[in-house]
């Protein structure tokens, strides 16, 4: 009997890696097709295709052509400079709070920018999917720069002329994938320039 039961744990531990196994390689056959094309359409087939499974396969993944740049998305985020970022949000000092998450938005930026700026170019003309994946994204950021904000004038850090409100919009912008891409691929300025300028323009504009 514990052998029969022995069994059917490693099966289910064979059968939940291959599956994971299924998930990584379609996603990085997207990633693929991204940096390859930027300006084609994201087809189903083509990535199914490159990914070595059937199309029925994707959906049975991700469930939805929407699904599957959902987690894309999710993917990018929970990149190497997530667990920094993670981290810049748990400081107890919300000034460290905006250089660390800074530092580490910008790093998650860089290290895919072809991508982000191919997803952002696309979520217009795919509105369904593309469009719903980086709004996703752009509202958890909205959130984020919020929480930020209020911590700020919560420990007295704001100036006296700047509103929590205005706070969060400027926030929000400097965190933007735009504002990240004029300075780093429009200036052709490194990671940690553009990094050192976002937050020495956001401590000056709303800080003591």
């Amino acid at each position: 009997m514990l052998s029969l039961v022995a069994t059917r744990k490693y099966e289910q531990r064979l059968r939940a890696t291959a599956a994971e196994e299924t998930r990584r390689r379609i996603l990085d056959a997207v990633y693929e097709r991204l940096r390859a094309a930027p300006a084609e359409r994201i087809s189903v087939d083509r990535v199914a295709r490159m990914a070595g499974v059937a199309r029925s396969t994707v959906y049975l993944v991700f469930g939805s052509r929407a699904g599957l740049f959902d987690a894309l998305g999710d993917d990018l985020l929970r990149r190497a400079a997530y667990e920094r970022l993670l981290a810049a949000v748990a400081h107890p000092d919300a000034r460290e709070t905006l250089r660390a998450g800074f530092r580490a938005g910008v790093d998650m930026f860089a290290e895919d920018r072809d991508v982000v700026r191919t997803l952002h170019s696309m979520a217009a003309l795919d509105e369904e999917a593309v469009g719903g994946a980086i709004r996703r994204i752009e509202e958890e950021r909205t959130r984020g720069m919020a929480r930020l904000a209020r911590r700020l004038g919560e420990q007295g850090a704001l100036r006296p002329d700047v509103t929590v409100d205005d706070a969060a919009h400027v926030l929000w912008l400097l965190t933007s994938f735009d504002a990240f891409d004029q300075l780093y691929a429009g200036r052709g300025l490194s990671a940690e320039e553009t990094t050192r300028l976002l937050v020495e323009a956001a401590e000056r504009s709303l800080c003591r």
